[in-house]
């Protein structure tokens, strides 16, 4: 997994979330700039719709309990469908290839909460890359946070 270049990342918090909590209702939008190379984590009660481009490469992850109580890190990433252009098996191959470099991005960008609650870094993390296409239409188990420190 390649290191990221802590400086090229950029937090911003917004709905009255802030860098320790809370972490019921937290969601985070994760893009990049192709030009610079940079990750924007935003961080809020609702997905920053604003951040998302027309290439709809975004990361979309928010805390969750599953029905046995237990706490969870879900995510989407969509892959194809309406207003997507691309092709689907290249555009699933680069979301696969990258998501390590999103959720290092994540766990930078909101170190302070994963600082203050531990536990948070032992969580699964589940990303449903969405599709049309029953071959990409897929749930990934991409480990816990700790994998991305």
């Amino acid at each position: 997994m390649k290191r990221l270049d802590p400086a090229k990342i950029f937090t911003e918090f917004r709905d009255n979330v802030s860098p320790v909590g809370p972490i019921r209702g937290r969601k985070y939008t994760v893009t990049h700039s192709d030009d610079t190379a940079e990750l924007f984590v935003t961080i809020g009660t609702q997905f920053a719709e604003d951040m998302i481009g027309a290439l709809r490469d975004e990361v979309r992850l928010e805390y969750v309990w599953n029905n046995n109580n237990k706490l969870q890190l879900r995510g989407t990433a969509l892959v194809d469908g309406e207003n997507v252009s691309g092709n689907s098996k290249m555009r699933n191959e680069i979301f696969l290839r990258e998501m390590p470099t999103a959720l290092q991005a994540v766990r930078y960008g909101d170190r302070k909460l994963f600082e203050r609650f531990r536990e948070l870094d032992n969580i699964p993390i589940y990303i449903w890359m969405q599709s049309e296409n029953e071959e990409f239409n897929k749930l990934y188990d991409f480990g816990t946070m700790k994998d991305y420190i």
